[in-house]
């Protein structure tokens, strides 16, 4: 026979550098069904040195990272290939696309597979309240071989997501719990032709369809909560798509924000994104750094000052020398730990499938060593001995054990979405219920993001109209509050900006300003409240402070959670000032201001490293990184939609009481899926001892394993009597 040449597709152009001397390599894994297929890629890719390989089980891609010769990606890849894998360039659109066609024809199946078990059962139903006598031999076997031509075809199509898993993993020298479950499917139906063709008193089609619908649902659920889980390192990426104004030899030019590189000048317009890394060559202006560090007010952009991929230029021009682009910007580098802290959350998946291999070749053993055992000591013909074995292979099903967390995660994820929660991940409630320390955000999460007047009522209301009306023309934010607070009619206005200043007008002679306390000559306050100043003419001027405002039960649900046993903290990318004194206010004790992405996610992870579960509550691009590292996470449905896509969870509404109700949900939930495995166990301990010693038909098997399958579900159905107090 001839040998199969394997050849490695050139990827060479896809390959990115790390400032390290490195390489990167993103592609997308074709042949991929389960966890354990991304650990033997691992696996094989793991044996090389300084070779690290992440594979996102959800997404199906490989993230490649090695030292050494750019080329040797050849060598590294081959091995994958060799195993029946394919590997492509990110098509994220065609992989998204496989995923949802996936997905229907699961649906598909499950459908035919229902259809197929309800119609069987109505004519077992009649042969099991009839005998020989009453029903005659003639009619019984039609009714079988009409149960056949139901069932054949329904097997042969309905189990085609089991069949294909079996062999797929079979041709390849190893095994899964697909085997035993398709093994089981194709014995039962084929001893049930040859039960019917001898004109045998029972033929046992229905519990093989059966079978089939029961896993089909619980698979079904399973690629229905992968499905949800997009990828957020993806949007981050579509963010900073797009092109850049490049300045070359006194030209204007647009390029693709991927051509960017080190060195280059790139003109900013004003209310544009800024697409790298730099420093302000020239332009004063001011910037939109919410995106990246959380600041409530806007930062302030002088010649020298540093940049970063993702801030906004707010109000002029600028020029930015580039420092970093692509791979090398700060945003590059929170997409990096994301990637990483997804995968490692993947160790929970990675745990069941370890069991699941270890419980196949218990399978697999027992129902031949029942086979054997009644063929040659009992001396029960093959026929007896294969009915047993298929009894066996039926009722060691694991289908109670693999809907003992699904039911569990799909009613309580249920009840949360009325309680104004989504839960995202298939196993967030798993990994919320072991949590002992929370760490929020501070803007947008603790607080409702925007900045209200506090001191409106002390202001003299012809001065509050005057103000306000200079105010509609700017955007920026303590303008915008300062407008939605007066409640008079603004006068239209002929108002200039005066860059990193504030806004002027001119109405009946008389001069007015608005903005920071020089530019309206105020006297310097000792404090850190946000303020801006309104002067008319040489008048003293007006202050209005401001604050962010706390979410209505913040105070309530802290002290609860308190009360409760968590460690809580707030880490914040605002002013160190505000940050301790919105902790004070709400009795946290250890709160952060000034913290960026990168400190945020490096002091989480010294949590974690120090034996902690970590809840991390944010909503700015600034916390996806902390979302992605932190045992769980949850983020208000106000945050960007990269952070929703980073969280595990996201919560509606203005309050934070659904923090409280997911915890809560949590425990009660982790309660039941431990009850529902003592279940599940329990029935095989009973169960397979009966089947082995032959007191087991393959219909009473199926019965038994979809009986122990309703007893996990009405037990998980317990969940709708916990009550939580809104």
């Amino acid at each position: 026979m001839a040998e199969t040449v394997i050849v490695v597709p050139d990827f060479s152009s896809f390959i990115t550098h790390t400032p390290d001397g490195g390489h990167r390599l993103g592609l997308l894994v074709g042949g991929m069904r389960c966890a354990s297929c991304a650990f033997m890629i691992e696996h094989l890719l793991a044996k090389e040195p300084n070779v690290e390989a992440r594979v996102n089980v959800t997404e199906k891609r490989l993230a490649l990272s090695w030292k050494g010769n750019s080329g040797r990606f050849k060598e590294l890849l081959k091995p994958v290939l060799e195993h029946g894998y394919t590997l492509a360039v990110g098509d994220e659109a065609k992989n998204s696309d496989e995923q949802k066609k996936e997905e229907r024809f699961l649906l598909l199946c499950l459908a035919v597979a229902g259809f197929a078990t309800g119609n069987i059962m109505l004519l077992s139903v009649g042969l099991w309240s009839s005998d020989e006598t009453t029903m005659g031999f003639a009619t019984r076997d039609v009714m079988h071989w009409i149960s056949a031509m139901i069932a054949l075809p329904a097997v042969l199509f309905a189990g085609q997501p089991f069949f294909k898993s079996a062999w797929n993993v079979l041709s390849k020298g190893h095994t899964n719990m697909d085997v035993p479950i398709s093994l089981a499917v194709v014995l039962s139906s084929a001893m049930s032709i040859v039960q019917t063709g001898n004109h045998a008193e029972h033929a046992y089609f229905d519990s093989g369809v059966m079978l089939l619908f029961f896993l089909l649902i619980g698979r079904y659920l399973d690629i229905r909560a992968r499905g949800k889980a997009r990828s957020a390192a993806h949007d981050l990426l579509l963010m900073m798509s797009g092109e850049a104004t490049v300045l070359r030899n006194g030209l204007q030019e647009r390029i693709p924000v991927k051509d960017i590189s080190e060195g280059m000048t790139l003109l900013v317009a004003a209310g544009e994104k800024i697409m790298a890394d730099g420093s302000v060559v020239s332009g004063v202006s001011e910037a939109d750094t919410a995106l990246l560090t959380g600041e409530t007010l806007p930062q302030s952009l002088q010649p020298g000052a540093s940049v970063f991929a993702g801030m906004i230029n707010l109000s002029a021009p600028i020029t930015v020398k580039v420092s970093g682009a692509r791979n090398e910007t700060l945003l590059s580098e929170i997409i990096h730990l994301m990637e990483k802290a997804e995968q490692g959350q993947a160790k929970y998946v990675r745990l069941a499938d370890k069991i699941a291999r270890a419980y196949t070749p218990f399978v697999h053993f027992m129902a031949l060593a029942s086979f054997l055992g009644w063929l040659f000591i009992m001396q029960a013909g093959w026929t007896h001995a294969l009915l047993i074995a298929i009894s066996v292979l039926i009722i060691t099903c694991p289908c109670a054990l693999g809907l003992a967390v699904p039911v569990v995660q799909v009613l309580a994820s249920n009840f949360l979405f009325r309680k104004g929660v989504l839960v995202k991940s298939a196993d967030a409630l798993e990994r919320m219920a072991s949590v002992d320390t929370i760490l929020f955000d501070k803007t947008g999460t603790l607080t409702l993001g925007h900045p209200a007047l506090t001191n409106g009522s002390y202001v003299d209301r012809h001065i509050l109209q005057k103000a306000a009306s200079l105010a509609r023309y700017s955007k920026h934010p303590l303008a915008r509050a300062l407008v939605e607070y007066n409640t008079q009619p603004l006068f239209e206005l002929d108002a200039q900006e005066i860059v990193g200043q504030g806004l002027e007008a001119t109405l009946n002679g008389n001069l007015w300003r608005l903005g920071q306390g020089a530019f309206c000559h105020a006297p310097k306050i000792a404090d850190d409240a946000m303020e801006i100043w309104f002067q008319e003419n040489t008048n003293p001027p007006q202050r209005f402070v401001f604050e962010d405002e706390l979410r209505p039960d913040a105070i309530s649900v802290i002290t609860a959670l308190k009360k409760q046993g968590y460690h809580i903290a707030m880490f914040s990318g605002d002013r160190e000032a505000v940050a301790k004194h919105i902790g004070s206010v709400l009795h946290i004790d250890d709160a952060r201001g000034g913290m960026n992405p990168k400190a945020k996610h490096d002091a989480l992870q010294e949590l974690i490293k120090s034996g902690h579960k970590v809840l991390y509550v944010g909503d700015g691009l600034n916390d996806a990184a902390a979302l992605s590292a932190a045992t769980v996470s949850m983020s208000p449905s106000t945050a960007m939609d990269i952070t929703q896509n980073a969280a595990s969870m996201v919560f509606q509404g203005s309050r934070l009481q659904p923090v409280l109700a997911a915890l809560c949900v949590a425990k009660k939930s982790n309660a039941l899926v431990k009850q529902n495995f003592i279940l599940a166990l329990a029935y095989n301990i009973l169960a397979v001892p009966l089947a082995v010693m032959g007191y087991v038909t393959p219909l009473i098997a199926a019965l038994a394993m979809s009986s122990s399958s309703i007893l996990v579900i009405l037990n998980a159905l317990r969940l709708h009597q916990l009550k939580i107090r809104d």
